[in-house]
């Protein structure tokens, strides 16, 4: 439930719990200390239970606004106190804060828990929720009715005695151990660092990758150094330049170990104890598996719908994997290497393959693909599409000196978001790339708009140097942005379906969906710019990068498609009693016949989607699912003959970007697209299908 800032004050001078007055309600970063967050949650924790005992325990009979309404209200001070805690345990931690995170992830999930197994407050919504028909909803509290009834059933709120006793206890631990998964892969990938000392070790590596190294090796403890990182940013050009195969396997291997790397931080007993829990969950909440129990509120709804589609994209892809490995055993050999393709070689020699086949390598194209113009290209595109426009404010407060800021406003001039852009890697910051948000949008009580952020990994340009992106970098980029305009552009009532609060696999359609306009003509003219020269990217260049769209997609869809099998295939479990989990990943990709040339995008002691915190579990396919619709919703602007046709933009606007889960989301899809998603939109899009006008696969996943 997101809440607006409110006039709290404190004589303990807590800069958590007083007015915020920064312009539109921006935290104070720079007064909130580690040792303000323990007193602010105990005094937002104490707010929320006397708000929740005040409509649990109300006299009056049951209505909508005395119930649901108060609930939607209720949270504000826990929502604000959490807003800038957990964004910050994410993007810019410390020890302290990680203490924190332990102590309070089972707190707060205790917290949850009861309020969902408070009997009299269920017994207030389910009776509404048993005459739903006769309270003269409009459709939007209808929504919220039917959602907040099922919200409290499936957080067990119909249990009695033990097993309600067992389900709050099985809540309290997860969440204690999705913490302590999410800070062991952070302290794996800070922890480590690969020192290039030799000739050797550098043999290939461009400048602009070995410059970005010494910069990790400044910041990192070792001065003048070059040190390549576990930051995707950091290791996977290494892994695509470097000539050192010894050194590659060597790097290859800290990467997909993360987790498993013994000691206090490796997270085997914590994904077995995760997996034994959940089937637990799942079977006291009536559910075969955990699988059956999280896909049940998803557009998916069964584990056999989800493997359908798996399948249906597994055995075309591994095809096409194969022809890729052959290409790349070729191209070796061609060198005179005459080996078997490992996993640590796919991204060295695929580079070479796609040198030869499109003309194209990393060097010629970073330079076209610079921060500052990707992030003009994602804002113009907005601004074309739904006519928000970005003003960037440096006056606002931010969290680290990297931080930017933009307030957004609409075609009137009138203000709709603050956007916050956090881009670089920093061993603060957990890997990856995300959207966040420290205020969510609502209408109940007063228009409350959203304070958005997007958090990435991206490496620093030098002093005076503007920061260069890989093509994958900026279509992260824009995947996220896709996630933030869907937060920033939310316009409902009520706080708990605003913005990104829909279905897990239907949140990826917004992202995956803005992704196809960087890979437009029009778009790449307009802002892949030269980072020296500023000349617009060459013709032919431009030519060459839409004919590679598809270029090793057999590769990417195999590496991600195993992972979402894997996850499947864990949560599918009856019982996880006794489970070795690396075991049991490697039965089920032997059963698959995973190419040994390849591994999974997310091995299971990282897999951080479906193990900190159960956000994904059960639900990596997301991203695959995500992209049948956006295929098949990016072709109503081509359709239209105009990729920003100004009606299919406000039918997107209103019935996807702005609507956030006023609606089940297959009809939102029906009523943008006027009609069902086709499947084999994906398989053209992947370029499995032989079109050759495919389009380049979904991002950040």
């Amino acid at each position: 439930m997101s809440g607006a800032t409110s006039g709290i004050t404190s004589a303990t001078a807590n800069p958590l719990l007083e007015t915020w007055t920064a312009p539109f309600g921006l935290p104070p970063f720079d007064r909130i200390k580690p040792e303000h967050y323990r007193p602010a949650f105990e005094a937002a924790l104490e707010r929320n239970r006397a708000e929740i005992d005040a409509i649990a325990n109300d006299p009056a009979e049951p209505t909508f606004e005395n119930t649901v309404d108060a609930l939607e209200r209720s949270g504000d001070l826990l929502d604000r106190v959490g807003g800038v805690f957990w964004n910050l345990a994410g993007a810019h931690t410390n020890p302290e804060l990680q203490g924190i995170e332990r102590e309070m992830s089972p707190k707060l999930a205790k917290h949850f828990s009861d309020i969902a197994m408070n009997a009299a407050l269920f017994g207030r919504v389910d009776a509404l929720f048993g005459r739903i028909d006769d309270l003269d909803l409009d459709d939007e509290q209808r929504r919220v009715l039917e959602l907040t009834h099922k919200r409290f059933v499936r957080a067990g709120a119909k249990l009695q005695g033990p097993a309600r006793e067992r389900l709050a206890a099985i809540v309290e631990r997860l969440a204690a151990l999705g913490t302590q998964f999410s800070q062991n892969v952070l302290a794996d990938e800070a922890g480590y660092k690969l020192v290039l000392e030799t000739d050797a070790d550098k043999a290939g590596l461009p400048d602009w990758l070995l410059d970005a190294a010494r910069r990790a090796g400044d910041e990192g403890g070792h001065p003048g150094q070059a040190v390549i990182t576990l930051s995707r940013s950091s290791i996977e050009p290494f892994l695509q330049f470097s000539t050192n195969r010894a050194l590659r396997e060597k790097a290859f291997e800290a990467w997909t170990h993360r987790g498993q790397m013994g000691g206090e931080t490796d997270n085997r007993a914590i994904v077995a104890e995760t997996l034994r829990l959940r089937a637990e969950r799942a079977r006291l909440l009536g559910y075969p598996t955990f699988a059956a129990y999280k896909l049940d509120n998803t557009m998916a709804k069964t584990p056999g719908a989800v493997q359908d589609l798996l399948d249906r994209v597994w055995a075309p892809a591994k095809l096409r994997a194969a022809e890729e490995r052959d290409d790349l055993a070729e191209a070796a050999r061609a060198e005179g290497a005459n080996i078997e393709i490992g996993p640590h070689d796919w991204r060295h020699y695929a580079a070479k393959v796609r040198k030869a086949k499109h003309d194209l390598d990393e060097a010629e194209l970073k330079p076209y693909f610079q921060l500052e113009r990707m992030i003009e290209a994602a804002f113009d595109t907005a601004t074309r599409l739904f006519g928000v426009r970005f003003t960037e404010r440096p006056d606002l407060p931010v969290y680290h000196p990297d931080v930017r800021a933009w307030e957004v406003t609409d075609a009137d001039g009138e203000h709709v978001a603050v956007f916050l852009g956090d881009y670089f890697a920093r061993p603060s910051k957990r890997s990856g790339a995300w959207m966040s948000s420290y205020r969510g949008q609502r209408k109940l009580g007063g228009e409350v708009r959203p304070i958005i952020v997007n958090v990435m990994n991206f490496s620093k340009g030098g002093e005076g140097q503007p920061s260069l992106l890989s093509f994958d970098d900026a279509r992260t980029l824009f995947h996220e942005f896709g996630h933030g305009l869907h937060g920033m552009l939310s316009d409902v009532v009520y706080p708990s379906i605003a913005g990104t609060s829909v279905s897990r696999d239907f949140v990826e359609f917004p992202s995956q969906l803005y992704e196809h306009w960087l890979m437009q003509p029009a778009v790449l003219r307009r802002f892949a710019r030269h980072a020296e020269t500023g000349e617009p990217m060459p013709e032919a260049l431009l030519a060459r990068v839409l004919a590679a769209r598809n270029f090793n997609q057999g590769f990417a869809t195999v590496e991600y498609t195993s992972s979402a099998l894997v996850d499947l295939a864990f949560h599918s479990l009856e019982n996880a009693d006794d489970i070795d989990p690396i075991a049991f990943e490697a039965g089920v990709l032997q059963r698959l016949g995973m190419p040994p040339a390849m591994v999974m995008r997310h091995r299971t002691p990282h897999f951080a989607h479906v193990f900190s915190g159960d956000g994904y579990s059960s639900g990596y396919y997301s991203y695959l699912w995500s992209e049948v619709l956006d295929a098949d919703g990016f072709a109503a602007f081509e359709e239209a003959g105009d990729i920003f046709s100004p009606g299919v933009a406000e039918r997107l606007k209103t019935f996807v970007y702005s609507a956030g889960g006023k609606q089940d989301p297959a009809e939102a899809y029906r009523a943008f697209r006027g009609r069902d998603p086709d499947v084999q939109a994906l398989l053209r899009k992947r370029g499995f299908l032989g079109d050759p006008n495919a389009q380049a696969p979904a991002g950040d996943a």
